[in-house]
């Protein structure tokens, strides 16, 4: 006799989106986006597929959600191409600033940051920031040597991130926000724009 799966709530759990949430963290962290399937995820967390695009839509936004992250990238991308490649290394360093001023957006990202050195959680770091922020930047922007420039680009704004939020060294965890961009733009505009070697 077969039996047809259970379409829906899983019966006895009240929170069936928690439970969602947690299995696509998992896979995402242990398979990365392009390994993770929608049908996977409900597998995971024993749901129908169809229940996890009732509460998430697509598998972009099931990402998103599992992040717990405020603020979307795809919403903040085009603000960043705005104006083109010039100042484009402003726009992008005032930006990752202000997301991670905010205490309410930076916990979540903290914990994502400190996750990426443990198995898997470098793939939430390349998932998130690089494919949904970097590469359509890159691409946005047409610049050449796209790849390169990008892994250049999260180096500088990861190690201002490490040092000014993480282990929290002074004279940067401290700095008005206005004294790290007239800093550190120049040299992110650089990344994007002057001729690589």
């Amino acid at each position: 006799m077969t039996t047809t799966p259970r379409r829906g709530r899983r019966p006895g759990s009240p929170d069936t989106r928690a439970a969602i949430l947690a299995a696509a963290r998992e896979r995402f962290a242990r398979q990365g986006y392009a390994g993770t399937s929608v049908r996977g995820v409900a597998a995971a967390a024993g749901v129908d597929s169809a229940l996890v695009h009732h509460y998430f839509g697509a598998k972009e936004d099931l990402f998103i959600a599992a992040l717990e992250l405020r603020v979307d990238p795809r919403e903040v991308v085009p603000q960043l191409l705005a104006g083109g490649i010039e100042g484009a290394g402003e726009r992008l360093v005032r930006t990752f600033l202000d997301v991670w001023d905010d205490e309410e957006t930076r916990l979540p990202l903290l914990a994502l940051l400190r996750g990426a050195v443990e198995p898997g959680g470098d793939r939430l770091v390349r998932d998130g920031f690089v494919r949904m922020v970097l590469e359509p930047l890159g691409a946005g922007l047409g610049v050449d040597r796209a790849e390169l420039r990008m892994a250049l680009t999260a180096s500088q704004l990861f190690g201002l991130v490490l040092f000014r939020y993480v282990i929290r060294v002074e004279p940067l965890a401290s700095a008005p926000v206005e004294e790290l961009v007239a800093t550190y733009a120049p040299v992110v505009q650089g990344y994007l724009s002057d001729p690589l070697p």
